[in-house]
Order: structure tokens, then sequence, then C-alpha cells
């Protein structure tokens, strides 16, 4: 079965940096695109940032462009997100997301909490 494991969370200071991982387990993980997510309290949950299979294509949403990245490693079938410069409004449970036919599949979240 399709498992995501995220870990990497934790409290940071404003301008600080955390790096979340999520292990993938069930699927040909090379052969898909992995995506981040967040979702902030009484928040909907909101696309962070995609990176397609094979050639590592990024895309990020406007308000973390130019701070977070993300990649990948095939060989360990796991994506990151690092996260730099960190305020206090990127508080919210990080989840890492897949999409292998016919589901889509969602980690249980790892929080993320920036604050003094």
């Amino acid at each position: 079965q399709v498992q995501l494991v995220e870990s990497g969370g934790g409290l940071v200071q404003p301008g600080g940096s955390l790096r979340l991982s999520c292990a993938a387990s069930g699927f040909a993980f090379s052969s898909y695109a992995m995506r981040w997510y967040r979702q902030a309290p009484g928040k909907e949950r909101e696309f962070v940032a995609v990176i397609t299979s094979t050639r590592g294509f990024t895309t990020y949403s406007d308000s973390v462009k130019g701070r977070f990245t993300i990649s990948r490693d095939n060989t360990k079938n796991t994506v990151y997100l690092q996260m730099n410069s960190l305020k206090p409004e990127d508080t919210a449970v990080y989840y890492c997301n897949a999409r292998p036919p016919p589901n889509d599949y969602w980690g249980q979240g790892t929080q993320v909490i920036v604050s003094s």
C-alpha cells in the first residue's frame, strides 16, 4: 500500500530554516510528480510546491517562491522541502502528496511553527 511519511518539522524562529522530508513507499516513486501542501489553523489546505518525476522541474506558490526549494532523491524514494527565511505566516502542518492512479495519497503531516 502507498505510504507517505513526513518528518523534519518543528519550532523555528523567524528568519530560520527547516528541511522537511517525505519518505514514500508502495508505488513507483520515480514515475510520479510529488507535491507539498500546507494547512494553517483555520485555513484551507494550500499548494506549496511540485516537482516532476524524472526531469525534476519545479513550480512554487507565490508565497514561498524564492525561499523554499523542493527536491527529490529517486534512489531513496524521498522528496524534500528546504525552507529558508521562514516567516510566522509559514506556520502550518505540511503534507506531501502523491497521485499514482487511481487515488490521491497524503501523509500524516509534520507541524512547522515559526515564532520568536
